[in-house]
């Protein structure tokens, strides 16, 4: 007798799914606190408010959603899935931190060609870890297996944070006005993005791979591209919470680099003037630039260039801020200032 075609003959393996899941929920219950009532395998996450209830007047919930890009890419090639899932938690908190939010709770969404659960287990570690620096939960998630979407070996990874914040509290750049400071906050490298840019200078014009070791660099490049995304949220909170300082806006400096992000916190009569070379940049932007003959628009405008945040301050507070700053391991700069003028950011 015939038999007959099974799920698994279209490609869709749901015990490697079921594997996966039983790799990763110690990972995933490493990061619970008393909140969560759920646990793996519910059709929903149930998160308690009441702590929330009990410590804000009025809270407000901040969201955010967004992947890594094609560092994936990287990470696929060296056949390390770990600190990709650090990068993605350490991203959305970030985004959330722009408004003043600090982060609750936490979703992951890994769509691929094929089940890997050793890959799963791999990358639910670097959330793990994230989270648990973070201190949320990562109350739920999924994995979906879908061939002919996906060329054979890669996936994709989504992450959805949700923050809180007290109402009066909330950072919208409303209050930046002219003479204000911007404090540039340095990065670990690439973070997640420039990362199209940064492969086809690196890969496809100059020949090298992940494994060729630069002097400059003092690791191969795969290292070097690797490095997880900074979390600036708990060091951020410490200056506001801690301290006198007003923080009058906040811009993670991701995809569209300084002339993109900044404009995104300031009033309409406000521009940002960049002072280049005013901080520190990292040799991996240096070579990226000089091994492709970068313009420098191409690369303020695409790469972070070495500040991962920039936070705008008043005068008054421009010391004080860098030196809590720098004692806590976060370097940083005083690299621009508020002028008035037509909303924008302009390197000088």
């Amino acid at each position: 007798m015939n038999i007959g075609i099974t799920y698994k003959d279209s490609g869709v393996d749901v015990e490697a799914g079921n594997e996966s899941v039983r790799r990763i929920k110690r990972h995933v219950q490493s990061t619970f606190n008393k909140s969560v009532l759920t646990g793996l395998g519910t059709f929903g996450a149930l998160y308690d408010l009441g702590e929330i209830v009990k410590n804000y007047k009025n809270p407000v919930l901040v969201q955010s959603i967004d992947g890594v890009g094609t560092k994936l890419m990287i990470a696929n090639a060296m056949g390390m899935h770990t600190t990709i899932g650090i990068d993605m938690v350490a991203h959305s908190c970030n985004d959330i931190l722009c408004q003043g939010a600090k982060p609750i709770t936490f979703l992951d969404y890994i769509a691929t060609e094929k089940v890997r659960p050793e890959h799963i287990e791999d990358i639910l570690k670097g959330i793990a870890e994230g989270c648990r620096e973070a201190g949320m939960p990562v109350i739920g998630g999924e994995i979906a297996e879908m061939p002919g979407v996906y060329v054979s070996g890669e996936y994709d990874l989504v992450g959805s944070v949700t923050g809180v914040v007290e109402k009066d509290k909330i950072i919208i750049g409303d209050k930046i006005k002219k003479g204000d400071i911007l404090i540039g906050i340095a990065s670990s490298g690439l973070h997640t993005n420039g990362y199209s840019l940064a492969r086809k200078v690196l890969f496809t014009h100059k020949g090298y791979t992940v494994k060729t070791h630069i002097d400059e660099l003092g690791m191969t490049l795969g290292e070097a591209l690797l490095k997880p995304h900074r979390n600036y949220s708990k060091i951020i909170h410490s200056l506001m919470d801690g301290s006198k300082i007003e923080i009058k806006g906040i811009a993670h400096i991701t995809g569209g680099g300084f002339i993109d992000n900044i404009p995104r916190i300031l009033p309409d009569n406000c521009t940002a003037v960049i002072k280049k070379g005013s901080w520190e940049i990292l040799p991996i932007f240096k070579i990226i630039q000089r091994e492709g003959n970068v313009p420098d628009e191409d690369m303020f405008r695409t790469l972070n260039m070495g500040i991962g945040l920039v936070i705008v301050v008043s005068g008054k507070d421009v010391e004080s801020a860098i030196i809590h700053l720098n004692k806590n391991g976060f370097k940083s700069w005083e690299i621009g200032v508020i002028e008035e003028g037509e909303k924008g950011a302009k390197i000088i």
